[in-house]
């Protein structure tokens, strides 16, 4: 069995060392794309993000994705400095350009720019947005089901850094990660401010507990695209779905687990505190979700192609 993996673990592919990418309107090699160290992004991760995934010629939910990234920008009183139109121009001549068609990922960044001096003070940002597009091809391998390990670190309350945000400011949950390294699992699972089961320090949480669907109230958690849809065909299906409270006991004695996200979909979880999750393996619930998510992909990816 392999000793670490990740949430995020892709097949090593050789054509990412070409790529070009998106930079304040330019093209650039993989080896020129970089940004000052004024940079209001890398000063104080002062900005918001989103992650796209290709399938088959078009990006899954765009319309969804490039609701939150605007959202995310006027919560945080940050010009894009470009229409919804113009970024899904640029991500789709990203896409023609690096002649990617399908298992491909986005990495969509906006920061408040480079800053006249190096502190806090948003005003300092005067010179527009640094607007910058990742494109890399990625086809997930993640050769078994993960491992968490709850840890003392918590998602933020809504009135200091709301977790519905996605924001560069990510240390709170880089340092659950840690954490969970050191106690020799793969990523973190997080509690809210009331103890009660909540996400992993990347991706959302889900747990199945005698042919029930359970997964947080949504408060304290991220607002996942992929978490979103799981629900919705869990209602379409006749699959009980339940956004609730819940603790690690009842974690703890689930028959499977598993997380949502962009990029890996439905990633199992088989361990969870060093106890197993039903046979430790992806279970029968996961495994329908994953092929219903499939058919919902390719019926309606909601992508445009250039």
């Amino acid at each position: 069995m392999q000793d670490h993996v990740t949430t995020h673990q892709a097949e090593e592919d050789v054509r990412n060392e070409e790529i070009l990418i998106w930079l304040n309107g330019r093209l650039v090699p993989k080896v020129q794309a970089m940004v000052s160290v004024y940079d209001s992004g890398f000063m104080l991760g002062d900005g918001v993000w989103e992650g796209l995934r290709l399938y088959d010629g078009s990006w899954a939910f765009l319309d969804e994705h490039m609701d939150r990234l605007f959202e995310a920008a006027k919560a945080i009183d940050l010009d894009i400095g470009m229409s919804r139109d113009q970024v899904i121009s640029a991500l789709l001549e990203t896409q023609e350009t690096n002649g990617m068609q399908t298992d491909a990922h986005a990495r969509l960044m906006v920061t408040r720019g480079v800053k006249t001096r190096p502190f806090q003070h948003p005003a300092l940002s005067r010179q527009g947005p640094t607007v910058t597009i990742i494109m890399e091809h990625s086809r997930p391998t993640i050769p078994r089901p993960i491992r968490l390990a709850t840890v003392p670190h918590i998602r933020g309350m809504p009135m200091s850094q709301d977790p519905k945000l996605n924001s560069h400011s990510k240390l709170n949950c880089i340092l659950a990660c840690i954490a969970a390294e050191k106690a020799g699992a793969d990523e973190a699972l997080m509690l809210d401010v009331h103890g009660f089961v909540n996400t992993t320090n990347a991706c959302n949480f889900f747990i199945v507990r005698k042919g029930e669907v359970w997964t947080s109230t949504g408060d304290y958690c991220m607002n996942g695209i992929t978490r979103q849809k799981v629900i919705d065909l869990c209602r379409e299906n006749g699959i009980p779905v339940y956004q609730r409270n819940y603790s690690l006991v009842d974690t703890y004695g689930a028959d499977e687990a598993f997380l949502t996200g962009t990029f890996g979909a439905q990633t199992p979880v088989g361990e969870i505190d060093g106890r197993q999750i039903g046979t430790g393996e992806i279970g029968p619930m996961t495994e329908r979700l994953r092929g219903l998510y499939k058919a919902l992909i390719q019926r309606d990816p909601a992508g445009p192609t250039p």
